[in-house]
């Protein structure tokens, strides 16, 4: 099968590449395609930068910095971003909130926070998942009470990514403890993070970094003007977001840059007379994991448009099922190809960086099948609405 772009199509691809590789900062794609830790600064220049180029929020509306770039452009300035090892734009900003608030928010949330949501002048994090409701988010029981012209959220949130640093959250929070559906009596509203009452508390996982974070509310008072959309209407929110979140975890230009690298360090492996590349079993998956790359690729050009009208694509489930599996397959031949050597996560100057690096980083990305909606979960979407099966 081969894929062919038109001319316009190339055109554009060009002049994403010529971009993302000769304009933007070079220290940052060094980080990007090293390995090499990003601070929230360095985090927070590279969305900066590529929001003053117009690149930060294609998918937006465009009077709020969107580009009405076709599924098919967002899919190549996606792809030859991640290929280029730019450090891709926040997610919760860019391709979570961000869509909601532009969709569903009121004027004055638009002009409020649309434009530093774009920026990552405003860092947001995810309120989402709790102790007993993360697959099964509509069990969530963080409440939030009108009281006059606010709110009063008690509760907890978990598994909150990077919440250390964010300046708001986005939460789902249930208004309506009586309604008949568990899912009817949640809203969508807007934390600010220094507001009194809430408390950060950092979980460090098993690869030794700190990423994730336990959030408590203790009578945290939200001004209702934060609700987004209609009060126990969040749960139709989630959807639209969690849509979004899916297509773009798909990573295929990560994924593509994963394994090019992989094969370079898999020549450098010695075996017998030649390399570890030479080995006919590691050449075969090499030959697989391509394979199911380029189908993952074609899927995502077909579904990249993302949400539509308030509902997600089903498809989109696909692509995080097959896309997050696909992620800990690559890292897994990683840990492989870099043998004995994986053993070592400290810096030494007998094992490269790629070899110290591979077992963290495949630690860490076990939890690919797990948010954005465990592999259970897509598999249960996948059934249901694509294939019309009634459990």
């Amino acid at each position: 099968m081969q894929r062919r772009l038109s001319a316009d199509e190339s055109a554009f691809q060009q002049r994403m590449r010529d971009y993302f590789s000769r304009e933007f900062p070079a220290h940052l794609r060094e980080k990007g395609t090293t390995g090499e830790k990003l601070t929230p600064e360095d985090i927070r220049l590279s969305q900066s930068t590529l929001a003053a180029a117009g690149l930060a929020t294609p998918g937006w509306p465009t009077e709020w910095g969107g580009q009405d770039w076709t599924p098919l452009q967002m899919f190549i300035w996606n792809s030859e971003l991640q290929a280029a090892g730019v450090p891709p734009p926040l997610p919760f900003n860019t391709s979570m909130v961000g869509p909601v608030i532009a969709t569903f928010g009121s004027e004055e949330l638009k002009e409020r926070f649309l434009p530093g949501t774009a920026t990552a002048e405003i860092w947001w994090c995810q309120g989402f998942s709790e102790p007993g409701a993360g697959s099964d988010l509509a069990a969530l029981r963080t409440t939030a009470v009108r009281e006059g012209d606010e709110y009063v959220v008690n509760g907890q949130k978990t598994w909150t990514t990077l919440g250390q640093h964010a300046d708001w959250m986005f939460a789902l929070v249930r208004t309506d403890p009586d309604a008949p559906k568990k899912q009817a009596g949640i809203s969508f509203i807007l934390l600010d993070m220094k507001s009194e009452g809430i408390t950060v508390r950092p979980i460090r996982t098993i690869d030794g970094d700190v990423e994730v974070n336990e959030v408590f509310f203790d009578n945290v008072r939200v001004p209702a003007a934060q609700l987004v959309g209609e009060e126990n209407r969040g749960w139709d929110y989630a959807k639209f977001l969690l849509g979004n979140e899916r297509v773009g975890v798909a990573n295929t230009g990560q994924i593509k840059r994963w394994l090019a690298e992989l094969k370079e360090h898999a020549q450098q492996v010695r075996l017998g007379d030649g390399s570890l590349l030479d080995d006919s079993a590691v050449a075969a998956r090499f030959v697989d994991l391509e394979s199911q790359l380029m189908s993952l690729e074609l899927t995502a050009v077909r579904v990249s448009g993302g949400s539509e009208d308030g509902r997600p694509n089903p498809a989109s489930s696909i692509l995080k099922l097959c896309g997050s599996q696909l992620q800990q397959d690559v890292l897994e031949l990683a840990v492989d190809i870099s043998g004995p050597m994986a053993m070592v996560w400290d810096a030494l100057e007998s094992v490269p960086d790629w070899a110290a690096r591979s077992v963290p980083t495949y630690l860490n990305y076990r939890k690919a099948t797990i948010y954005g909606g465990s592999s259970e979960v897509q598999r249960g979407i996948v059934a249901a609405t694509i294939l019309g099966l009634k459990g």
